[in-house]
């Protein structure tokens, strides 16, 4: 099978993903014990319902057109919030919660922040990134490795950690907004399908809503932002109350 086709095919399987999430499948012992979900991350999140929202409203674009002022980008959403995260925070101790073949990680260890990736599936970091910066490949070392715990996250694990990070991570958005709370530890979320989540939002309520009334529910002051990349591409800062406020 040739590279593009195993691309196409790659997408279309996301696609259908994303878009059966409003039927999430249930384990058979459960099955029946909850009503499934309403809405879904595959549903985009509307200017009307931003416009509602306290925290959200913000991300409103302020061009009618934004699309021609800057056209949304097909991937480089590691690279995106690598950025995000210089120019808005402090360096910290990271935990990239689902963080794959760590290419954030590894991102934020060259820019000085101690990271580590956080996933049960032990992956080879990419063998090349994009710098958007220099807009050229960059290579990665055959050799190189970036911190890894190659287990699913647990709320203990929030302890050695300043900031936990979860992009588009399933069934650990609630987790993480919990363990954060616990262990008073702030938290970005870029969140995408609602699988595996303990919790459900109501009926009529936006999957990125609810957590955003989820997490400011546990005492967390929330900066929502978006990231310039196709998609799902909004996500929020949590930072506990106590800790004041975040750099912006």
């Amino acid at each position: 099978m040739s590279k593009p086709k195993r691309k196409r095919e790659a997408a279309e399987l996301y696609q259908r993903i994303t878009r059966s999430t409003a039927q999430t499948v249930l384990d058979e012992d459960e099955a029946g014990e909850r009503d499934e979900p309403q809405n879904h991350a595959g549903t985009p999140i509307t200017n009307d319902m931003l416009a509602a929202s306290r925290e959200l409203a913000r991300l409103i674009p302020l061009s009618p057109h934004p699309k021609r002022d800057l056209p949304k980008m097909k991937k480089f959403r590691f690279q995106l919030l690598h950025t995000w995260m210089l120019e808005h925070l402090e360096p910290c101790r990271v935990a990239d919660v689902g963080g794959g073949k760590g290419l954030l990680t590894y991102l934020l260890q060259q820019s000085g922040w101690p990271a580590t990736v956080i996933d049960p599936v032990h992956q080879s970091l990419p063998v090349k990134y994009k710098d958007l910066q220099i807009d050229k490949q960059v290579h990665i070392d055959p050799a190189g490795r970036v911190p890894r715990i190659d287990r699913t996250f647990a709320a203990e694990i929030a302890r050695d950690f300043d900031l936990l990070v979860a992009m588009h991570a399933h069934g650990c958005n609630i987790q993480l907004i919990d363990a954060a709370a616990e262990y008073e530890r702030n938290v970005i979320l870029l969140p995408c399908c609602i699988i595996q989540e303990p919790l459900q939002p109501p009926a009529g309520v936006h999957w990125i809503q609810w957590l955003v009334d989820y997490a400011t529910g546990k005492g967390f002051a929330l900066e929502p932002f978006r990231l310039n990349f196709r998609g799902q591409n909004i996500g929020f800062y949590a930072q506990r109350r106590s800790h004041g406020s975040p750099r912006i």
